[in-house]
């Protein structure tokens, strides 16, 4: 993989880009051809309007020199013409006429009107597997279980989450990160901004298969769990308590790690690990979720105005103190992680900041929070790893957040003094887009599937946000009509059904203890429940994928993977039927102002 996609030494996709068209006109004889395409050649033109421009030897080369011609025009040929029959010669000239105008006409239909696009597979099985994806979220739900959920073999469980804390806090509900019974916050946060992010940009496309009230339920179960796991400091030199973690903490005995057991039927010690603010990656990324989400609930003004409110607080708190950071969202105080230090140790926090600083603009109009933004995007980019270049997922949002500038660019330009942050973004993104396309810049394995982080593993998670983000940016290019520009193809995500450990023990009302359950972890039997469309892990960089309980690094699914396929799926498929209020006469199923409505550009603070 080429290292750097996008930066200054990248110079591969941009190279045409500054290349000087205008040097050297007065050293060439002939500057412009026309083309003719039966004829296999190309013939001198004087004119630049009425002919193409070449440069860089993109065109075949012809085998006859033009200096040798008399002069800069074609060459010109008499024929004598006679006309025998006046009659037979008006006919022809008005069936000629009649002829051109119906061409023109098909041309101007077809510039003026609405586009149509290709079907992304059959829609129906995209919104199945649509709808099979978000019940992934309906069975990782911790709490009070609701009664209406579409999966069957769920109940309530974790109901004393947060009595063992000090302080004591409720921390019921939320969602349980994968096939382990933890409840880790940022995946949980990341989830919850990506999800949401998905509702504000295709609302239509989601009311027209029915499934937003769906979507917006999961969001908003998310969200009312992170207003429980930090407290809101009196002031912003107190101090703030981020719950981190519900759950095993590698504590002796059996653990949510070590039992294989249904949520149901815990009966063992689940700790509580705390942060402070200085873990501002946690922070950041807690602040991003509650204003996308304020912005999905904007209706509900009263949760929304409470979402902006506590994301206000705990970004201002986690800013405060510019050499107070710790990089690593694990790092900050000693019990601040436990196995959350294994499966989620934040590389960063750079990243996040200015991610919950772009959505909290978003969601509150107040540049000052566009102006931290842009204004330390640069240094996130320096804290980027050469390995998550162009990678977008639970601990790296510099590509994301490219992208939600580039559309603040584009749709909603505010000008100095952000336009140099905003070009970066955009450029950034230009580069590195449709680089997802590139067999040369990211590899495939043998079926096809793009391979972002070839030394990492867990392939799908990554190829379903580059599906999302390509689309959504191709999106944007469709609306503002710019040509040059083609990110189609970028719908190389897989959906993979996994058996999750309540669905691999009966749900027969009796309760199974951990030894109990080591029998159906090592079963070859098929499991007694089936939840489809959770996306696995993925398979190696040969195609080779292990479908075994006990082999995770294939088999097992996350609430933050599946985020990044609902996105996909989402966002390939196809547009409603109609046009609503919000659709601001695209046909494309996206709501082009709707992010917008907040930007009253509130001024900077002084």
């Amino acid at each position: 993989m080429v290292n750097s996609i996008g930066s200054p030494t990248h110079t591969s996709a941009s190279t045409h880009a500054d290349r000087n068209y205008s040097s050297g006109i007065d050293h060439q004889p002939v500057r412009f051809v026309h083309t003719i395409s039966e004829a296999g050649r190309l013939l001198p033109s004087a004119s630049q309007w009425s002919s193409i421009e070449l440069d860089f030897h993109l065109a075949p080369q012809p085998n006859t020199t033009y200096d040798s011609l008399p002069s800069q025009y074609s060459k010109s040929f008499d024929y004598e013409l006679v006309i025998t029959d006046k009659k037979y010669f008006k006919r022809f000239v008005s069936v000629s006429i009649f002829i051109l105008l119906v061409i023109l006409a098909i041309v101007l239909l077809v510039q003026f009107l609405p586009h149509t696009h290709k079907h992304h597979g059959n829609p129906k099985n995209i919104t199945l597997a649509l709808n099979q994806a978000l019940m992934f979220f309906d069975a990782q739900k911790s709490g009070n279980y609701p009664s209406n959920s579409p999966v069957i073999f769920r109940g309530s469980s974790g109901l004393q989450d947060g009595n063992t804390s000090n302080p004591h806090a409720d921390l019921k509900g939320g969602f349980y990160d994968s096939g382990k019974n933890i409840k880790f916050s940022f995946p949980t946060a990341y989830t919850i901004t990506l999800l949401s992010w998905t509702v504000i940009e295709y609302h239509d496309k989601y009311g027209s298969i029915g499934e937003l009230d769906h979507v917006k339920d999961i969001i908003r179960w998310g969200s009312d769990y992170l207003l429980k796991i930090f407290d809101h400091p009196n002031s912003t030199t107190s101090p703030i308590i981020i719950y981190s973690q519900v759950g095993s903490n590698h504590t002796s005995g059996y653990n949510d790690v070590t039992c294989w057991q249904r949520p149901e039927d815990m009966n063992y010690l689940r700790p509580v690990s705390a942060c402070n603010e200085t873990a501002s990656d946690l922070a950041g990324e807690i602040v991003a979720a509650l204003s996308a989400a304020s912005i999905v609930f904007k209706e509900d003004t009263g949760y929304s105005v409470k979402l902006i409110q506590s994301a206000e607080k705990l970004f201002e708190v986690a800013t405060k103190n510019d050499t107070g950071h710790h990089q690593g969202t694990y790092t900050a105080v000693e019990d601040c992680g436990g196995e959350a230090r294994t499966y989620y140790n934040s590389s960063g926090y750079q990243d996040e900041l200015i991610w919950g600083g772009t959505w909290l603009f978003f969601a509150t109009g107040n540049t000052s929070y566009l102006g931290y933004a842009t204004g330390n995007f640069n240094a996130a980019e320096g804290e980027e790893t050469a390995s998550e270049e162009g990678v977008f997922y639970w601990n790296n949002k510099l590509t994301a957040n490219a992208v939600l500038l580039t559309r603040l660019r584009y749709f909603h330009d505010l000008g100095y003094p952000y336009e140099v942050g905003l070009g970066s973004s955009s450029k950034k993104i230009d580069l590195l887009i449709c680089s997802y396309l590139s067999h040369k810049i990211y590899n495939r394995t043998p079926g096809g599937l793009i391979v972002l982080r070839p030394d990492h593993g867990e392939p799908l998670q990554f190829a379903a946000t580059a599906s999302f983000l390509g689309k959504l940016y191709s999106d944007y290019l469709e609306l503002l009509r710019r040509s040059g520009v083609s990110c189609s193809g970028l719908s190389n995500c897989l959906t993979v059904p996994y058996f999750l450990r309540a669905a691999s023990i009966p749900w027969d009302d009796q309760h199974y203890s951990c030894p109990e359950g080591d029998r159906w972890l090592y079963s070859k039997d098929p499991n007694p429940n089936i939840l489809w469309g959770a996306m696995v892990a993925g398979p190696d960089k040969f195609d080779n994928f292990l479908d075994d309980r006990d082999k995770p690094w294939f088999t097992e699914p996350t609430i933050a993977s599946n985020a990044g396929l609902v996105a996909a799926l989402i966002a390939l498929h196809d547009p409603p039927p109609y046009k609503s209020s919000d659709s601001n006469d695209n046909n494309l199923g996206i709501d082009l102002t709707g992010i917008f409505e907040n930007l009253q550009l509130v001024p900077p603070a002084t």
